[in-house]
């Protein structure tokens, strides 16, 4: 682009010069051109309008957009008049490389989306694909309580996050780092049992990679009893505090009416008083079985939602109580289905280095047979066929419905695997709960809906 400034007259009679708008767009406003030229023109020229309506951008690269979101705001002195998402600057391409990976590799890629719900996404991909395989009924109880117990593990830790940040972002530096220190807690268990703190893998389709370690039964009842005495801390901090509360009130409202306009679920749905939540509306991994509470609050604002996960994190450590205590008396027990056409990895156990597979199971699998060996080799590289079809399971995420659209042609990888991330669809509420509000309100609103852009750029 030249830096020759071309000056264009404005008249308030006529339309002025737009060389980027097509020959439909309709003339609304006045247009500024920038070729290069010094800012201090524009900003006179802006002078000579007489008003304060100005267009910034908050982010991409900005700590209080939830990752790389990019807002563009237009405002009327401090009141946002305008605003809009920019989002695909975190775009991965994961969907469409599920499709050249086989079924069980699959849940190395989803488990990538939104960093901070890994397990829920691997259990609805999986969910989707046993749907496909018709071996709903044939997942062993003990893997579906390992899965239970995983998603609640990973529902603590994502909101301790959203806490976390949503204070950060005003100012709350000690819950920020109370926050943080409970997620590490979590993340120490999840390691504990994968192997990893994040991108898991763990589960897969027919059960779960392996069982659990010998002490990761005292390792969660440790957890429980440390989770019980900290998490009060977290209402101590927040509702006793008048500023947060100031923050957050009446900050951010959205209604049920709105909330079921746009498709928004979790957190912001319950915030309105509806009780909607798939673990009990539409029971998946045995969900039907424990005993926790659907939380609802009728503010619909900021602090509403900011209720709705604080005791969240009680009810799943509820639940996590009840699978502890089922997992002790499952010592033993299968963690994947019964069928060697299917089960990878079977019969997992981790090398004395911590690394792959044990020299005793590497052992088995080449001293049985050629073709056990041969099986063997075929199922990790190749993979199982799914039949022919398409399923669709969708599950509670920390952030509302999760779901995969899992599409087979018969063959051994995914035709097509699309994922309902209840980030991207929340974040359509984003104008309906800033517009017309300061922009100070924009870092609030914004943070209750917890988007994660991994998730939304996927």
């Amino acid at each position: 682009m030249s830096n020759d400034t071309e000056t264009l007259d404005f008249d308030e009679d006529e339309t002025t010069f737009d060389p980027y708008a097509d020959g439909d767009d309709a003339a609304e406003g006045y247009v500024y051109t920038a070729g290069g030229q010094d800012w201090d023109e524009i900003v006179s020229s802006q002078a000579e309008r007489g008003d304060e309506r100005i267009v910034v951008n908050m982010g991409p690269q900005h700590p209080s957009t939830h990752g790389v979101l990019r807002l563009i705001l237009e405002m009327d002195g401090e009141t946002v008049t305008e605003a809009r998402c920019g989002i695909g600057y975190l775009h991965t391409g994961i969907e469409k490389n599920m499709e050249y990976r086989t079924w069980t590799q699959g849940t190395t890629f989803c488990t990538r989306m939104d960093y901070l719900t890994p397990l829920h996404q691997e259990a609805t991909y999986c969910l989707g694909v046993e749907r496909l395989l018709g071996i709903e009924d044939q997942i062993p109880e003990k893997a579906d309580v390992i899965r239970v117990l995983m998603m609640e593990l990973n529902r603590l830790s994502s909101h301790l996050v959203c806490i976390a940040t949503g204070g950060m972002e005003i100012g709350a530096l000690t819950v920020m780092t109370i926050g943080f220190r409970e997620r590490e807690k979590v993340l120490d268990a999840l390691e504990l049992i994968t192997g990893l703190r994040m991108n898991h893998a763990y589960i897969r389709p027919g059960g779960v990679a392996q069982d659990l370690p010998d002490n990761a039964v005292d390792h969660l009842s440790d957890l429980v009893v440390w989770l019980k005495k900290h998490l009060p801390e977290y209402a101590a901090f927040c509702n006793e505090n008048p500023i947060f509360k100031g923050r957050l009130c009446d900050v951010g409202y959205m209604d049920l009416a709105t909330c079921l306009s746009l498709g928004i679920t979790g957190p912001p749905l319950r915030a309105t008083g509806y009780d909607w939540d798939l673990r009990k509306k539409q029971p998946y991994c045995g969900y039907e079985t424990y005993d926790f509470d659907v939380i609802t609050h009728e503010d619909a604002d900021a602090y509403g939602r900011f209720i709705i996960r604080l005791e969240e994190m009680w009810q799943s450590v509820r639940i996590i109580e009840q699978c502890v205590e089922r997992l002790a008396k499952m010592k033993g027990k299968p963690v994947m289905v019964d069928d060697v056409k299917i089960a990878w990895p079977a019969q997992l156990a981790l090398g004395p280095d911590g690394m792959g597979n044990s020299h005793d199971h590497i052992k088995k699998i080449m001293g049985q047979s050629m073709e056990s060996l041969i099986h063997h080799f075929k199922l990790v590289t190749e993979g199982f066929r799914v039949p022919a079809g398409q399923a669709y399971v969708p599950i509670e995420s920390p952030r509302g419905e999760l779901g995969a659209h899992v599409v087979s042609d018969g063959g051994t990888r995914p035709f097509r695997a699309h994922f309902r991330d209840p980030s991207f669809v929340n974040l359509q509420a984003m104008p309906a709960l800033c517009e017309g509000a300061m922009v100070s309100d924009v870092v609030v609103a914004v943070a209750s809906l917890d988007p994660v852009m991994g998730g939304v750029d996927r």
